[in-house]
């Protein structure tokens, strides 16, 4: 039965005891999906669940689509901005001040950890600006040795080196009237910045091995991992193209100070990488995911969900077991803060619960007596909570 585009489907009737339970589910193109269980139905009560069902399943959809636009509603949260996703204290800052920035043409530095997402920021920044309908460019300064840098940037003339069988633009002209995304500048040579600080004062440039000025008009955003004022201090970045790339400083948050964005990150990769329906984690899986500190931030949250999708194959389910050996050992020391503001209070228990009894079996050498006297707890209920949480 098909109803405003939703699927309703009558999954299983059968004998329970003394009762007859019917199980209706409706699922939209989103894959959300309700379930009913409910006893002794006639074929009119169940025609008027099946259309109430219908009727829920389109408010999920309805929430599902408000939950993914960057809306500010009553009061002003936001779970996403132009592909990036999250709702932490933290990433409402972040997008406040990236609707004060986008706007805007100054140079942007980006800076943060490995895999926080600072090219996402970038491209957001491009969307939400004046030049949304121009070209984005993006390199990084640690992908080349200083000679292709250059040429990459800036371009060449022919003949300006073995192998420059004809002119080529560099970067910097393909941008021309759009955003320039530099990666890494942290990277980049002294006599490289030098040609930097050029266009970011006049827009000028030349080719390598060219005589002729040429400009541009480029909004210049770049992003670095590494301690640039340091790098001042040192000699190692020169001051006066530090202040001109300071201009507006956004700072990205790793992952390890937003936890409770872990599971809409989740639920966000699973719904990109599904093969057909949104897999379900168990709730071990989705604890220890939780738990995990994730050095790798976004990128290595990602890339685990990839691999947990490939690796689960056609199952309902993502158990435990299928997690990366490091995550799935991983356990914090005693001496470990409980970081568990997972924004959803059952998922925070479980995390703080798995938690104290690995802690717990592993001081005691996984003597299950010793481990309950230390929680307070009968060894039976621990046995229970051990294998709830597969941590045999």
């Amino acid at each position: 039965m098909r109803r405003r585009g939703l699927e309703l489907t009558l999954v299983e009737k059968r004998p329970v005891e003394t009762a007859a339970f019917a199980a209706l589910s409706a699922d939209d193109a989103n894959g959300a999906g309700l379930a009913v269980f409910a006893p002794n139905l006639s074929a009119p009560e169940l025609a008027l669940i099946e259309s109430m069902l219908g009727e829920a399943a389109l408010d999920v959809a309805a929430a599902i689509r408000d939950r993914d636009e960057p809306a500010h509603g009553d009061t002003g949260l936001r779970t996403s901005y132009h592909g990036i996703f999250g709702s932490a204290p933290a990433m409402q800052e972040l997008y406040n001040l990236l609707d004060r920035v986008a706007p805007s043409d100054a140079t942007v530095l980006i800076q943060g950890e490995n895999g926080t997402g600072k090219e996402l920021v970038s491209r957001a920044l491009h969307e939400a600006s004046e030049r949304r309908d121009r070209k984005f460019i993006v390199t990084n300064c640690s992908a080349f040795n200083d000679n292709l840098l250059d040429s990459e940037l800036f371009g060449h003339k022919r003949g300006a080196f073995t192998g420059a069988v004809s002119d080529k633009p560099g970067l910097f002209e393909i941008a021309d009237g759009g955003t320039f995304f530099l990666d890494e500048i942290g990277d980049m040579s002294p006599s490289l910045q030098v040609k930097v600080l050029r266009v970011l004062q006049d827009g000028s440039f030349t080719r390598v091995g060219d005589t002729d000025m040429r400009k541009v008009d480029v909004r210049l955003i770049c992003a670095t991992n590494r301690d640039l004022a340091a790098m001042v201090a040192n000699g190692q970045f020169r001051e006066d193209l530090y202040y001109r790339i300071h201009v507006l400083t956004v700072a990205l948050p790793p992952l390890r100070e937003r936890r409770e964005d872990i599971p809409l990150l989740i639920e966000h990769f699973l719904a990109r990488h599904r093969r057909t329906r949104i897999k379900r984690l168990t709730p071990a899986c989705a604890a220890q995911m939780l738990a995990y500190p994730w050095p790798g931030n976004v990128r290595e949250l990602e890339n685990e969900v990839e691999r947990l999708v490939v690796l689960a194959g056609d199952a309902p389910s993502i158990d435990i077991d299928l997690l990366s050996p490091r995550i799935r050992q991983w356990a914090p020391s005693e001496d470990t803060p409980a970081e568990i503001d997972t924004g959803s209070l059952p998922a925070a228990v479980e995390a703080l619960e798995r938690r104290m009894i690995s802690v717990a079996m592993r001081r005691h050498g996984g003597n299950k007596t010793r481990a309950a006297e230390d929680l307070k707890v009968s060894r039976r209920n621990l046995i229970r909570l051990v294998q709830k949480y597969q941590l045999e």
